[in-house]
């Protein structure tokens, strides 16, 4: 099995490809296959942003390998004007949907519900199958409830701190 630890800056050259859709790239613990077949364990650190479209990864025996995002079923959404696709967006992400944004666009995973919901706000939706690289998020961490490492914001709720009287 070839056991990944680690994330490194892109290479201009790799000795084996891993082909991940979005929700593979976006786990930190993974047995997955090369495009070769190769057996591959991905221990990656936890807590890190998902994996990108052509990162590399440096492997325990020393080689290099570069992660693909594989094409999926994505709806692609397009509006009129700019405050029709940013009402889109902001229903969108009022209901935490992972987003890619682009120039005029915007692009989610295949959902029915969605799509009939955009339809509805006049957007103009299309399915397509393309490579899913949504927005990370403003705050670079992504939703997470641990504050391991962060000291400054170590205030967990009273609600999940049982037998403790305030």
């Amino acid at each position: 099995m070839l056991v990944i630890h680690r994330r490194i800056d892109p290479q201009p050259l790799w000795a084996a490809e891993l082909h991940l859709n979005f929700e593979a790239r976006s786990k930190s613990r993974l047995r997955c296959f090369s495009a070769a077949g190769e057996d591959v364990g991905l221990f990656l650190e936890r807590g890190q942003p998902p994996l990108r479209d052509g990162e590399c990864l440096h492997a325990e025996d020393g080689r290099i390998v570069r992660v693909c995002a594989r094409p999926e079923q994505l709806l692609h959404v397009t509006c009129a004007n700019s405050f029709e696709l940013t009402r889109a967006a902001y229903h969108l992400g009022n209901r935490h949907v992972a987003l890619q944004v682009g120039d005029g666009w915007l692009r989610l995973l295949d959902d029915y519900v969605l799509k009939a919901m955009l339809e509805q706000l006049n957007a103009t939706v299309e399915a397509i199958e393309a490579p899913f690289q949504p927005e990370h998020g403003a705050y670079g961490g992504g939703h997470h409830h641990s504050r391991h490492g962060d000291e400054d914001f170590n205030y967990p709720p009273k609600l999940h701190q049982f037998g403790m009287r305030s």
